[in-house]
């Protein structure tokens, strides 16, 4: 396995349909994993929440939280970013939008995003710690 890679070093990874795992902290310390759809952009993942998601109550309280993105397929690359995220309302319209289009397409994610009737939040969590890897090294599981 290859560890210490950098996100660039995973390809198109990040810009697949995967759906993440976020982390996040219960009051009592226990950690919460919850799938997400998710973006990379500018540096940080972006994820969406409705207003009374559990999440951002945790968030609010704790903003300390881990996004994992993983491929089941070969080479099965992944990353793990953790950091601090800020909650928001500022750009839920696009991030809402733009998620719902690369998860189901231009059509199906443009009536996904226009159905949502509540402005929600955004969760933007910008590494402190980025670890990333694949098994290209490896013996691929069709040559094995």
């Amino acid at each position: 396995m290859r560890t210490n890679l950098t996100i660039a070093d995973l390809g198109d990874l990040l810009e697949l349909p995967i759906v993440a795992v976020l982390a996040t902290y219960r009051r009592d310390g226990s950690v919460l994993l919850s799938p997400v759809w998710h973006e990379w952009r500018d540096g940080g993942f972006n994820v969406w929440t409705n207003p009374a998601d559990i999440k951002t109550r945790h968030l609010a309280r704790d903003p300390r939280a881990s996004i994992v993105v993983n491929d089941d397929t070969w080479p099965y690359r992944g990353v793990q970013v953790e950091g601090d995220a800020v909650v928001t309302g500022a750009g839920f319209t696009d991030v809402l939008r733009r998620t719902a289009r690369r998860y189901f397409g231009l059509e199906m994610g443009d009536t996904f995003a226009d159905s949502v009737q509540t402005v929600g939040h955004v969760v933007r969590l910008e590494p402190t710690r980025i670890r990333a890897w694949d098994y290209l090294d490896e013996v691929a599981p069709e040559e094995a």
